[in-house]
């Protein structure tokens, strides 16, 4: 299995979930290192535009990548709702194989919401980290943003996560998810069927997402081994000091 599928099939789902869980806590810190940083600014796996399309408010120049045409159709879905004005560029494509090399120099190549997790080698993490360092300009920051220690979750089978309205109220919808582990590979997998409900019909979307985790340490190690000087690790998104219990790992890091 890659990474990346699954992601398709996530894609009418994904802002419905999200605003259940993340919301838009972590906007502000994308936003603050983007103007601190300036543009141009890459976002890896953009998805929606969840994240790419309110940092594009705030600084000129800005580049999403993914790899996903059904999440790329809605990122522009949310521009033509909410994005006037924005500087957002999308572009299809792989992480592993950034195609900006050349005259392309990014002052800030950004991984939200466990972006790197779906990448489940080591060669696909080595590849994607060699990318972004050709693309980033001297000096330029490269900002991750982790999920903790998906292995440690307890596996079980569906479970009943969300419940809600979608768009407009007229359907509802929940979320039954069933975790397994893969101990050995250190892969989550998240099962996924969404279940959506128009008065007396029925319709069930399953696929499955997969996850990998690397500790800090283990981050921080691949990190230096592809040429950048680690800044520093945040465990929010105020700036608080990383902890094994954080809420978030964030490693910001230079091109020297």
């Amino acid at each position: 299995m890659e990474g990346w599928h699954g992601w398709d099939d996530y894609a009418p789902f994904y802002d419905w979930e999200n605003a259940r869980t993340v919301g838009r806590r972590d906007i502000r810190f994308w936003q603050r290192l983007a103007e601190q940083c300036g543009g141009p600014v890459l976002e890896l796996g953009c998805g929606t535009g969840r994240v790419a399309v309110p940092v594009a408010r705030t600084v000129d120049r800005v580049v999403g990548i993914d790899r996903s045409d059904a999440m790329l159709r809605q990122a522009q879905r949310r521009l033509r709702r909410g994005g006037r004005g924005t500087l957002l560029r999308l572009v299809r494509g792989d992480v592993r194989s950034l195609p900006f090399r050349g005259a392309s120099r990014f002052r800030l190549v950004m991984a939200p919401y466990g972006m790197l997790q779906s990448l489940l080698r080591d060669r696909d993490l080595r590849d994607t980290l060699r990318s972004v360092f050709g693309v980033l300009r001297r000096g330029g920051t490269f900002a991750m943003d982790l999920v903790p220690d998906l292995p440690r979750w307890s596996e079980y089978a569906r479970r009943v996560s969300l419940r809600g309205r979608g768009r407009g109220g007229a359907v509802r919808i929940s979320l039954i998810e069933s975790v397994r582990q893969d101990w050995s590979r250190r892969l989550t997998i998240f099962d996924q069927e969404f279940v959506e409900r128009r008065g007396h019909m029925r319709t069930a979307h399953r696929f499955s997402l997969v996850f990998r985790t690397l500790s800090v340490r283990q981050m921080r190690g691949r990190l230096r081994r592809a040429g950048f000087t680690i800044e520093t690790v945040l465990g929010d998104y105020t700036g608080g000091e990383w902890h094994r219990e954080a809420e978030t790992w964030i490693v910001l890091a230079r091109k020297g």
